[in-house]
């Protein structure tokens, strides 16, 4: 049971330790749920949106990484 504890433990100190990319994909994630339940543009338009958007957030921590 320990070691379950401890998966868990990891998993949410990995999404802890970076709040703000955290909470950027959460906000990009929702976005994209509410222009495709909202039917603002097609399905396949969102996934494009999604996936450009997980790339720019991507990039952009990386590059905040090594400027550290």
């Amino acid at each position: 049971m320990s070691i379950i504890f401890q998966v868990l433990k990891d998993l949410v100190g990995m999404f802890m330790a970076d709040a703000r990319m955290t909470l950027a994909v959460l906000a990009l994630v929702a976005t994209s749920a509410a222009l495709a339940r909202f039917e603002v543009f097609d399905l396949v338009t969102v996934g494009w949106l999604l996936l450009a958007g997980c790339v720019v957030l991507l990039l952009a921590s990386v590059s905040a990484a090594a400027r550290k």
